[in-house]
């Protein structure tokens, strides 16, 4: 198959060969919104990858992988990366971390920037906008591991939580305590962040498997700053719930924050549980129950797999996604 080249580009737009360059290295200010956009659809259409990055892709193993995490901001990111260095280190090799704050162009330019350093390969937490740019990666056999998210094709290995049995075990928990009407709360899910949407998932079918009532007005599922306002307002209702399954770590502080401003008692108040688990949990004047992801296992099976596909190259066309189970920790929050 040939190789396409620039000049195949830019007679693909009807751009000259210095256009499509400029398009490549971000240089804008001369280009019309119109030339721009044909560069970019030859560049999709033709499958194009840029030399620097070709390049970078044929070069020895420099002894570095890059770690992309959508938001660095949680524990469970903290905790895979450690795992990953761990795993690294005993191995000779040295990470770059990235955190792309979910957003799919700073995450597509991380990737570029280290593939350009010549990393012999990424782990990434994928967001949802740059499928087209992992099939050209997929296609160029470049090494790399998804964790927790998964995209609509499975180009490359893919760990994460098995996030519905971990929905099952939270509400599982609080119907055990005799909880009935249970709300959930979480970070939004506008950009459809895989464990968000089968947290929730799995909190309706748990709900309907219990017999017990879905109200949507108790899921509350907005950006961070929104969630406190939200709370509050459900809180002021007449129907309000009895307890409240967390679906991460930021969801479950703003939680907590509401509950303090409204000086509520756990669990006499309200129940409550959260996935994902921290020191400061434990050590809450109601210690919280969590369900806990084997974040320390999912980070070293992460680095082992990439290692792997470094050294043997034997790049698969598909790969089954490898789901991990959740670990109930009974506090006294229920």
């Amino acid at each position: 198959m040939k190789k396409t080249t620039m000049q195949d580009v830019a007679l693909k737009a009807g751009v000259s060969k210095s256009t499509v360059s400029q398009y490549i290295n971000n240089r804008f200010e001369f280009m019309s919104a119109s030339t721009k956009l044909r560069v970019e659809e030859a560049i999709k259409e033709l499958g194009y990858i840029p030399n620097h990055i070709a390049k970078s892709l044929k070069q020895k193993k420099t002894g570095t992988i890059g770690v992309i995490v959508a938001n660095i901001l949680h524990t469970f990111s903290t905790e895979i990366i450690r795992a990953i260095e761990d795993e690294c280190e005993k191995n000779g090799f040295h990470l770059f971390v990235c955190n792309a704050d979910d957003q799919p162009t700073k995450e597509r330019s991380y990737i570029d920037m280290l593939v350009a350093k010549q990393v012999d390969g990424l782990i990434i937490f994928p967001t949802n906008g740059n499928n087209e740019y992992y099939k050209q990666l997929k296609n160029a056999e470049f090494p790399i591991v998804f964790v927790d998210r998964v995209i609509n094709e499975p180009l490359f290995p893919t760990l994460l939580l098995d996030n519905e049995s971990a929905s099952q075990t939270a509400v599982d928990q609080l119907v055990k305590k005799g909880r009935k009407k249970i709300g959930l709360v979480s970070t939004s899910i506008v950009q459809k962040v895989t464990p968000r949407v089968e947290r929730i998932n799995g909190y309706k079918k748990a709900m309907s498997l219990h017999g017990l009532a879905i109200e949507e007005n108790w899921i509350v599922a907005v950006e961070r700053q929104e969630i406190g306002n939200k709370l509050q307002q459900l809180w002021n209702s007449d129907d309000r719930p009895e307890a409240f399954f967390a679906t991460n770590d930021l969801a479950l502080i703003e939680l907590l924050k509401f509950i303090k401003k409204n000086q509520l008692a756990i669990p006499e108040d309200v129940g409550v549980i959260a996935i994902d688990d921290s020191p400061f949990l434990e050590m809450a004047t109601t210690p919280i129950s969590v369900i806990k992801q084997p974040t320390f296992e999912i980070g070293q099976q992460a680095a082992e797999t990439l290692l792997c596909l470094i050294v043997s190259k034997d790049f698969k066309k598909e790969y089954q996604e490898q789901r991990y189970q959740p670990i109930l920790v009974e506090r006294e929050s229920t």
